[in-house]
């Protein structure tokens, strides 16, 4: 038998110093990224021919804030539960959660959500970690609807707007969409709609090693993994979400939403749904739309309905989700959600 000594040498595996060192450092570099976004942003797209303030300035400048926001999110978030499925295995996780406290799963990740100020695209990567880390269904819609719906930072504009009694208002009804629809979209079983490459994540191993075995640069390895696999399949679709969001954003058609909700027809509600999903804005942007819908007479209940329809259920988000969920199950959260901002809307209507 002879030796190959041409044969390439298989890569040396880098030195546990280097993962202990080198993932907190990377860590420090995305907080600092994260921070810098806003003056990175506004630099981009003063290199543009276009005037900042122009539609297509806003647009620009949207989208080139937007996207290494979800990215970045995107990336901290699969990697720590990554680290974090190392320890907790679907089964493990599912356990945890099923019967009885799987019951107080859906209020509490629907709490989560309230004081995550996250618009509905950010929210989308926290998400996707939770459904590949087992956690059930229902209870990551929860946390998905509340997120952008009632987070901290739209509380805290829509306080300063309407006062804080319809401010609380928004809040107990919100939270409760979050939950009940958490709740109606877990009883539905609908795991089978999943994407084919979620469900065989949630259903494979963690890891080449008994999970007792793994050292902590394993877990590390395998939270890296989990962003290769995750990220290299959606970054793609956030791209194209946010870009049509960020079109959207730049050219609001302010004009036609107040001829939509500006009167006390009974559509007006439905009507502010229908206009609301295609757009695409954080609570921070859209309160600035509500205020001028108010101040030229829109009903409080069809202008609210709009505000979670933008922030809930927005077209970007959907096009990013379609890469974790099928057209079905994307259907039916549209629907269920849908059906608790319709029922929000008419009776803010009726009681104010």
């Amino acid at each position: 038998m002879t030796i190959d000594t041409n044969a390439p040498s298989p890569p040396r595996a880098a030195p546990d110093w280097l993962w202990y060192g080198g993932v907190p450092a990377a860590g420090v570099v995305l907080y600092l990224l994260y921070g810098q976004l806003v003056p990175i942003s506004e630099w981009v797209t003063s290199q543009f021919p276009v005037a900042r303030d122009s539609h297509t300035g806003e647009a620009i400048a949207f989208f080139v804030y937007d996207v290494p926001k979800v990215l970045l999110l995107l990336t901290g978030i699969v990697f720590v539960t990554g680290v974090l499925r190392s320890w907790f295995s679907p089964e493990k996780t599912r356990a945890i959660l099923a019967g009885k406290r799987q019951v107080w799963g859906y209020p509490l990740a629907a709490a989560l959500g309230v004081l995550t100020p996250f618009c509905s695209c950010s929210s989308v990567p926290l998400f996707i970690g939770f459904v590949s880390a087992g956690i059930p269904l229902g209870v990551t819609f929860s946390f998905l609807i509340a997120g952008p719906m009632v987070g901290p930072v739209g509380l805290g504009l829509l306080y300063g707007l309407v006062g804080w009694q319809i401010a609380t208002l928004y809040l107990v009804f919100g939270f409760t969409i979050a939950t009940v629809a958490g709740i109606v979209l877990g009883r539905m079983g609908l795991e089978r709609y999943l994407q084919d490459w979620v469900r065989e994540l949630n259903a494979g191993p963690v890891g080449d090693l008994p999970e007792e075995r793994l050292t902590m640069v394993d877990r590390l390895k395998i939270g890296l993994e989990q962003v290769r696999e995750i990220v290299g399949k959606v970054w793609i679709w956030v791209l194209v979400g946010i870009g049509i969001g960020a079109a959207i954003h730049g050219y609001v058609p302010e004009e036609m939403m107040l001829r939509i909700m500006g009167g006390e027809a009974w559509w007006s509600v439905p009507a502010a749904v229908v206009v609301g999903v295609p757009m695409y804005t954080n609570a921070a942007g859209v309160i600035p739309i509500v205020e001028a819908l108010l101040g030229k007479g829109a009903a409080l209940g069809t202008t609210l309905a709009f505000m979670m329809s933008v922030i809930a259920l927005s077209l970007p988000e959907m096009i990013i989700l379609k890469q974790v969920l099928t057209l079905r199950l994307i259907a039916i959260f549209i629907a269920v959600v849908a059906s608790g901002i319709l029922a929000t809307g008419f009776l803010f209507n009726a009681i104010l």
